[in-house]
């Protein structure tokens, strides 16, 4: 592993920020740190870049613990949130500062910082203040900055926290593109996991401290192992009896549930051609149009489920009365998570993941 944290501890006074972290991270990847606010990922990131010092354990880079080496020492790159360029430099300066400080030849930053001017997709920008830059052009600069001194890791903090919607998605891509074609090992830290899962070759789920899970997006969006990322993860409907629902009996030591709406299939009333007898009853409660579908809120036996529809379908409306099939759902106790099929639909109703 090319990053890595062994039994990472860190404690603010009574908050425990890291708690016996650890996981590897493999040369060239492009990794999310990913959690809810409080979940100790920029914690993590800072402890990488030597911004923070962990109480116990120890970080490797290519082999080589870390712990003691200074910041400036480490081959990092850092992209803050608010990107921290300086206002009264230009593109160009901001992006050639650190070989600078490196006291690099003139002729040497000049190469460099043009070559990553062409990279970004800034050419022409050179004289220009960040002021005079719009929100995604300033990230680009940001992340030009710290590729100048040919870090070793580039790590990025909420990158795309402070642009507008239409812009983080061509961020998304382009930075994703970016890092493959530089092959730098690169971290990202971030709360929305669409993000995650668009961007990132492996996702590491923090909570509470701990590393709850780590694997490609589709590993931790299709099994997840823990309660907490089964109800993190994707659009879910966390549901305390599902035993009242049809095709699924009660498991000993699993109270509660969760229901994905790709789990769901919602038809009008009498429209329903197949497993009749495993679906149930509900009424519409909300309609809310998404853009390319609508999400809708039924109350089933007094559980409201979350569910999608095509645009290409008859619409249906808040208080009609539909037919709703679930076909599986996630059950979980205090340490696993399980995936249950609809008996009614299949013979063999729980599988282990």
């Amino acid at each position: 592993m090319y990053v890595e944290m062994k039994h990472i501890e860190k404690q603010y006074g009574d908050f425990k920020a890291s708690d016996d972290v650890n996981f590897g991270i493999e040369k060239g990847k492009l990794v999310a740190l990913l959690g809810p606010s409080g979940s100790g990922k920029t914690t993590i990131l800072r402890m990488i870049a030597g911004l923070e010092e962990p109480n116990a354990g120890d970080i490797f880079i290519d082999g080589k613990r870390i712990n003691d080496i200074p910041p400036a020492k480490r081959g990092i790159g850092f992209v803050f949130q608010n990107y921290a360029l300086f206002r009264y430099m230009t593109v160009y300066d901001n992006i050639a500062f650190g070989l600078e400080i490196q006291k690099v030849p003139k002729a040497k930053i000049k190469e460099r910082v043009m070559e990553l001017i062409e990279l970004t997709g800034l050419s022409g920008m050179e004289k220009r203040y960040p002021s005079q830059l719009s929100g995604g052009q300033r990230q680009r600069v940001a992340f030009a900055r710290a590729l100048a001194p040919n870090p070793q890791v580039l790590l990025l903090d909420e990158p795309f926290a402070a642009i507008d919607a239409k812009v983080r998605q061509e961020l998304r891509n382009w930075l994703r593109e970016m890092i493959h074609k530089v092959g730098i090992t690169s971290i990202f830290v971030t709360h929305d996991q669409d993000e995650a899962v668009e961007v990132a070759d492996e996702i590491i789920v923090t909570n509470h401290g701990r590393i709850e899970q780590v694997g490609t997006p589709i590993e931790i969006y299709k099994t997840p192992q823990t309660p907490f990322v089964a109800q993190f993860i994707g659009r879910s409907t966390v549901v305390n009896h599902y035993e009242q629902l049809n095709g699924f009996d009660s498991v000993q030591g699993a109270s509660k549930a969760v229901i994905r709406p790709e789990f769901v299939r919602v038809s009008k009333s009498g429209k329903l051609e197949q497993y009749i007898s495993a679906a149930e009853e509900g009424t519409v409660e909300e309609v809310v149009f998404r853009g390319n579908y609508l999400e809708l809120t039924i109350n089933v036996k007094g559980i409201l489920i979350k569910a999608e529809r095509s645009l290409e379908k008859e619409p249906v409306s808040v208080g009609e009365k539909v037919q709703v099939l679930i076909y599986r759902l996630y059950i979980f106790d205090e340490n696993k998570t399980y995936l249950m099929e609809n008996s009614a639909m299949q013979e063999q109703n729980v599988f282990y993941i």
